[in-house]
């Protein structure tokens, strides 16, 4: 064993050629906005490279050009707002109070004993069944006008909020719950603190299963009896082989999931700043 004094200088350089990158950044995705765009633009220049060539029949599926006239013909006659205006009416009321109550009530199966032995097999059962088919039902019980539509999309929405609101509440860690209690929170108290937080990632995530489905419901109950709405729009250019309407149609309600993915994102950043 050498008994020469060790150099200071030599162990920094060993040091500094021996760093490792950080690797703490926990698997976070890191959004590249500019790659969409791309995606959707190549797409689109695709299909209408695709239409004008003939690689691909205008009969089957027109080209973007003749979409987005169909939908600045629809703009100018003014129609745009009116099934726009009759389609986001029943779709707001319709999710905001499926998501409304079924936050509620996945709370009380989350929380309460009693309610999850009654409730959650309840749930269970008739979560499976398609909304869709019980809209005669709703016809029956609430008319052809707008309370059946309201109440197939608030059906179709309250499962899917009940599920991930206990879920995200089973999946709280239990010992931030007994931190508290150690500490002397009261129930209400764990409850608003600790539990709702803990449990928001997941009813955020329901949130936005349960906008595309109620978007889905809206449009089959417009197709199945509506003046006014997308779905009704669509219906109609469908049964008179306009596929370019179809297309402007689709594309509208695409759009529109967008939108609501977009708004619902906002709030998650809002609310959810401490999970950064």
């Amino acid at each position: 064993m050498s008994d020469r004094p060790i150099d200071p200088a030599s162990l920094s350089q060993n040091s500094e050629a021996k760093s490792v990158p950080f690797r703490g950044g926990g698997f976070l995705p890191k959004p590249k906005r500019i790659i969409a765009p791309i995606v959707f633009i190549g797409l689109i220049a695709f299909w209408e490279f695709g239409s004008r060539t003939g690689f691909i029949s205008n009969l089957i599926l027109p080209a973007p050009s003749e979409a987005w006239a169909s939908f600045m013909d629809l703009v100018h006659s003014g129609l745009l707002w009116k099934n726009l205006s009759a389609s986001l009416q029943r779709l707001v009321l319709g999710w905001t109070a499926g998501t409304i109550l079924g936050v509620f009530v996945g709370v009380l199966i989350g929380l309460s004993s009693l309610a999850r032995s009654s409730l959650q097999p309840l749930v269970s059962a008739i979560f499976p069944i398609p909304k869709i088919a019980l809209l005669p039902l709703f016809i029956i019980w609430f008319g052809i006008g707008e309370g059946s539509k309201v109440a197939t999309i608030m059906f179709g929405t309250f499962f899917p909020t009940v599920i991930a609101t206990y879920g995200g509440i089973d999946n709280v860690d239990r010992g931030l719950i007994r931190m508290g209690q150690s500490f002397g929170l009261t129930r209400l108290s764990i409850i608003r603190k600790i539990i709702l937080p803990g449990a928001l990632p997941a009813i955020f995530s329901g949130a936005r299963i349960s906008a595309a489905i109620a978007i889905i419901l809206l449009v089959a109950a417009e197709m199945l009896g509506a003046e006014y709405g997308i779905g009704a729009y669509i219906l109609m250019a469908g049964s008179l082989m306009a596929t370019d309407q179809l297309i402007a149609g689709v594309a509208i309600l695409s759009v529109l999931g967008l939108i609501i993915a977009w708004l619902i994102g906002l709030a998650e950043k809002y609310f959810l700043k401490w999970r950064a």
